[in-house]
């Protein structure tokens, strides 16, 4: 047996952090692994590994760093639903969580690692208390450190959030329910590196303070994985490193230089002509970074005619040519690729209503080449989604999704489903609109966004967000503020501390520069955030600058949304279901339901409903009536509110969908719930005059009455039509 950690017996180490003990131990479990690690937090338990393949590609362009969640139900005590009872493809949290332990660790490699790495964390105990996705990324670091896999320097992560004015450093579950943030900080001893948030219309100084919060318990733990490499670490083994062809980068440089250089010059002389009109509109339809891709495109097309067997090293120095020359423009001269100013954003242009005869409402949201089209659907609370997790069972009213076809760059690719990318926006971008979505009990509605991007030049993510926003405006949907968002960038010089600050990335910018920041927010406050570094990290001073700076853009971009709807509209749409939702007394819902089902299926009938749900919640009933017949949901609650009463419950002014069950010459007899019936008097009748009650009513007719008067004692109930 090849056991490549070669540990002899049991290590472990502990740290405090927030007041909760957390443990790393390895030597026991996975030896076979070049690193491992248990990590533990109360009754939580994660299994982390690294592995690192011998071999590797030197010509491949990327490093083939993945990151897997394994989640298992067995660890909350739980066997899957479905039929097959076993876990199949990796649930969105699970996506979600790989995503957020890559960002961190990616930029602590050499660029040019090509060995395959790959971490996995198993998922092995949940008590239901301690959230274990910090777990996760804290083994992922410990589990490279005390590996040989050449990892540069440790990182370690935070949770914090916020309850009445108090920061909480790892808050359990319940207490991330009352926080107003929930911020996942992670980092190295002297940089931030990655900040994943969701908020409810905090201050920018609020995320500010977690986040200088969270870097001192980083340190801790940076600490304590220090300590374990010392006492149990393995020496770090050589990488397989790509191999530039100095010959190509000598002549790519020769050939090369100049023409981009020219165009850079260009594009600055272009900008500081002040022709500020002409500037965006060439921004809007990147008219100077498509100049550049060609430039690129003939460059290599005439070496690859000198070194067609050295395409790795041709494509790999150009974008190191480029990405060495844009950002000395960005920098010495603080202009952008496209002749903006570093805080200028790109042309915007909102549009609501697109398909108002079939959706129930739309979005369109364009940004410079940047285009996303949200549309939305209303369902009943029955379309909820249910989640079978590890975690407590939750059922989802308000969902996000976001798809990013191959065409929106002008290229062609499978449709097979979200790729983890398009999991990772759409779930920001549902982070950044839930806590404006109005409750259950205001807006008894479930409610799914899906963002299309049709064409992508940079923060599609936080166009979806925009375009979101204005799809639920258009709909109707009582929000409780809108929300835009905008993503920014940062160009930090190698050798020295100067940096700029760039709002409204394009492709290239994020590219080539060193960070992008995606912020969304409404007026009064931040509601999401996530930002990810390319470089060794930022301090929390660039970190403060940048979210500052997004306020403004955002504020920009949310004045250009609020032109096109300024307002949520008055009423839902036409196309929209109508729902009502209404409480009863919890023992009335089996006489509604009826033997078999009996009443419920006949009222569904009688009023031609969608659907009728019944369900125990807070120790009463609850009815939610759904119908695209918005009078049909008026009259069906009317009837179900009256089949619950009994003769005490009536009061004057009730109204009822009652049925004609006799005539007289005085008037007619109503029935207005079983057993209980009303007179209407033939002078009540109609405002004409009523010779004979024949003439105007019909037994089993049904017509809407309202109580007039009401004889407790002999029980006795008169009536007038409603």
């Amino acid at each position: 047996m090849n056991e490549k950690n070669n540990y002899i017996g049991e290590d472990s180490i502990e740290v405090e952090i927030g007041g909760k003990i957390i443990s790393f131990s390895t030597g026991k479990l996975a030896k076979q692994t070049n690193g491992s690690v248990l990590v533990k937090c109360g009754s939580s338990g994660v299994l982390v590994t690294s592995v690192m393949s011998e071999n590797a590609d030197k010509n491949g362009d990327y490093f083939p760093l993945v990151v897997d969640v394994e989640e298992r139900m067995y660890a909350a005590g739980k066997i899957p639903g479905g039929f097959f009872k076993r876990e199949g493809k990796a649930s969105d949290k699970a996506i979600l969580l790989s995503r957020l332990t890559d960002r961190p660790l990616r930029p602590l490699f050499d660029k040019n690692f090509r060995n395959e790495v790959q971490i996995v964390a198993t998922i092995l105990s949940v008590d239901q208390i301690n959230p274990f996705d910090v777990l996760v990324i804290n083994g992922a670091s410990m589990a490279l450190m005390i590996s040989d896999i050449p990892f540069q320097e440790p990182i370690g992560a935070v949770r914090v959030g916020k309850i009445n004015n108090e920061y909480i450093v790892n808050p359990n579950y319940d207490q991330i329910e009352e926080s107003s943030i929930d911020i996942i900080i992670a980092g190295t001893e002297n940089a931030i590196l990655m900040v994943e948030a969701g908020c409810n219309e905090v201050s920018e100084q609020t995320i500010v303070d977690a986040i200088g919060l969270a870097h001192a318990e980083i340190k801790k733990i940076i600490e304590v994985q220090k300590d374990f490499q010392k006492k149990v670490g393995l020496e770090k083994k050589q990488p397989i490193l790509f191999e530039v062809n100095e010959e190509v980068k000598k002549r790519l440089n020769e050939i090369a230089h100049d023409p981009i250089v020219k165009k850079l010059e260009e594009i600055v002389q272009y900008s500081e002509s002040g022709q500020i009109e002409k500037i965006m509109e060439n921004s809007k339809k990147g008219y100077f970074q498509d100049e550049l891709k060609k430039i690129s495109q003939n460059i290599i097309e005439n070496i690859s005619e000198e070194f067609p067997d050295s395409t790795s090293s041709i494509e790999y120095c150009l974008k190191e040519l480029e990405r060495k020359l844009v950002r000395r423009t960005i920098i010495d001269k603080n202009i952008r690729p496209d002749g903006r100013k570093p805080d200028e954003i790109r042309p915007i242009s909102c549009e609501v209503g697109l398909f108002p005869e079939t959706t129930h409402g739309t979005g369109l949201f364009t940004r410079g080449k940047s285009q996303a089209l949200t549309i939305l659907a209303l369902g009943s609370m029955k379309e909820s989604q249910r989640i079978d997790s590890i975690d407590n069972e939750e059922f989802k009213r308000f969902m996000h999704h976001y798809n990013f076809p191959a065409f929106s760059v002008g290229e062609t690719g499978m449709s097979r489903g979200p790729k983890r990318r398009e999991i990772g926006h759409g779930a920001l971008a549902e982070r950044a609109i839930k806590p404006m979505i109005p409750s259950k009990e205001t807006f008894p509605y479930s409610l799914r966004l899906v963002s299309e991007i049709l064409s992508s030049n940079g923060s599609t993510s936080m166009a979806s967000v925009c375009g979101s926003t204005l799809a639920l405006m258009d709909a109707g949907v009582p929000i409780t503020n809108p929300v835009s968002g905008i993503a920014m960038g940062l160009v930090k010089d190698d050798e020295s501390d100067k940096y700029v600050v760039l709002t409204d990335i394009q492709g290239i910018e994020d590219f080539y520069g060193d960070m992008d920041f995606k912020v969304a927010g409404t007026e009064n406050g931040i509601t999401a955030l996530q930002m990810d570094i390319k470089i060794k990290g930022i301090s929390v001073d660039i970190i403060q600058d940048a979210i500052i700076r997004a306020k403004e853009g955002r504020m920009f971009i949310l004045r250009k949304m609020l032109d096109t709807i300024p307002h949520f509209r008055e009423n839902l749409s036409s196309c929209a279901p109508k729902i009502t939702t209404f409480r009863i007394p919890k023992d009335k819902i089996g006489e509604i339901i009826g033997p078999g089902g009996k009443n419920i299926k006949a009222i569904k009938e009688e009023f031609d409903l969608d659907e009728i749900e019944l369900y125990d919640e807070d120790n009463e009933g609850v009815v939610q009536i759904t119908s695209a017949n918005e009078e049909n949901v008026i009259l069906a609650r009317k009837k179900i509110e009256a089949l619950v009463k009994g003769f005490d419950d009536i009061n004057m002014g009730d109204e009822f969908l009652g049925t004609v069950v006799g005539i007289t010459k005085f008037g007619a007899f109503i029935n207005l719930i079983p057993g209980i019936d009303g007179l209407l008097h033939i002078s009540k009748i109609s405002d004409q005059r009523v010779e004979k009650v024949e003439d105007f009513l019909k037994l089993n007719e049904k017509l809407m009455v309202k109580v007039s008067f009401i004889d407790k004692k002999d029980r006795k109930i008169s009536l007038e039509r409603a």
